[in-house]
């Protein structure tokens, strides 16, 4: 059975560093596209950043280049999102979710077509 659960989420205040975990089982992280996607309130969910099958390809979306990083351990079958400098505007509900794609590959899917998801973990960046 597939399952993602993310944690790491909380309070920080501006500027501060947060680090989200998303942990997977019932699959092999080497065949599947590893997604981050956050949802503030009244607003649409909006894709954050990525890991392709391939590891050393990863995305972001502009707002969080230089401040966010995606990682992988296989062994621990887990992915990581390191969230440093934060802003106001990072608030949302944070969600991991991924899609099988052909083994090594070094793209990601759009946020329609990711098949699993996890249950999202609420960041608040708050003075």
């Amino acid at each position: 059975q597939v399952q993602l659960v993310e944690s790491g989420g909380g309070l920080v205040q501006p500027g501060g560093s947060l680090r989200l975990s998303c942990a997977v089982s019932g699959f092999t992280l080497d065949y599947y596209a590893i997604g981050w996607f956050r949802q503030a309130p009244g607003k649409g969910r909006e894709g954050v950043s990525c890991i392709a099958s391939s590891a050393d390809s990863t995305y972001y979306r502009d707002s969080v280049k230089g401040r966010f990083t995606i990682s992988r351990d296989n062994a621990k079958n887990t992915v990581y999102l390191q969230m440093n400098s934060l802003k106001p505007e990072d608030t949302a509900v944070y969600y991991c979710a991924a899609d099988l794609v052909p083994y090594g590959s070094n793209w990601c899917p759009p946020l329609g077509e990711y098949d699993y998801w996890g249950q999202g973990t609420q960041v608040t960046v708050s003075s």
